[in-house]
């Protein structure tokens, strides 16, 4: 037989709200087919780790979208997309970088009398 746990087992155990499970279902991403006698949906191992995978591919930034799209291409589909991810997250993070270093500067030498330089820089 089959190891089942309810809505409230799954959130307890994963940390997530019934309404993130609700919304994956919404999406497509997780379905149930079994009830218990009180007509609560129960949820097997597969179905959990569905969820924990959703929730992890969302750690890592991609929205719900993107994720309805990816999560049943096979591995080699998604390491490409997870390759794509970290490229365009380590992009992200040389903008980042570049924008404290500005920060930096300008606390380093703010006078109100500087703002001429500064609305150099942006114009």
């Amino acid at each position: 037989m089959k190891d089942f746990k309810t809505l409230k087992e799954v959130c307890e155990l994963l940390n997530v709200t019934r309404r993130i499970v609700q919304g994956y279902e919404k999406k497509g991403l997780v379905h149930t087919d079994y009830k218990d006698k009180y007509g609560h949906l129960l949820y097997d191992e597969e179905a959990v780790k569905r969820i924990a995978l959703i929730r992890f591919y969302q750690k890592m930034g991609f929205e719900l979208k993107e994720i309805v799209d990816f999560i049943d291409l096979p591995d080699k589909e998604i390491k490409n997309i997870l390759i794509n991810k970290l490229n365009e997250l380590k992009i992200e993070q040389e903008n980042n970088n570049k924008k404290l270093i500005l920060i930096e500067e300008t606390i380093n030498s703010f006078h109100k009398d500087n703002i001429d330089k500064y609305l150099k820089i942006i114009m």
